[in-house]
């Protein structure tokens, strides 16, 4: 899921509960940034690369 919105505690909240249908397979969900600049870059770095395999290395490499 890559996505941006300006109630930050409803979203995180919303994706917590499994109101999200793309996210709620992968609960909890935690902030990986503390400030809006540097997630909006890292947002639309990974927007850019329209590659499966790159998502895939991403997600594996994150898995605890």
């Amino acid at each position: 899921y890559i996505g941006y919105t300006t109630n930050l505690e409803r979203r995180l909240q919303e994706h917590n509960e499994g109101k999200s249908r793309y996210t709620s397979k992968k609960i909890p969900w935690q902030l990986n940034f503390n400030n809006k600049t540097d997630a909006l870059k890292r947002e639309h770095f990974l927007k850019k690369q329209r590659n499966r395999e790159f998502y895939q290395k991403l997600i594996n490499s994150s898995a605890c």
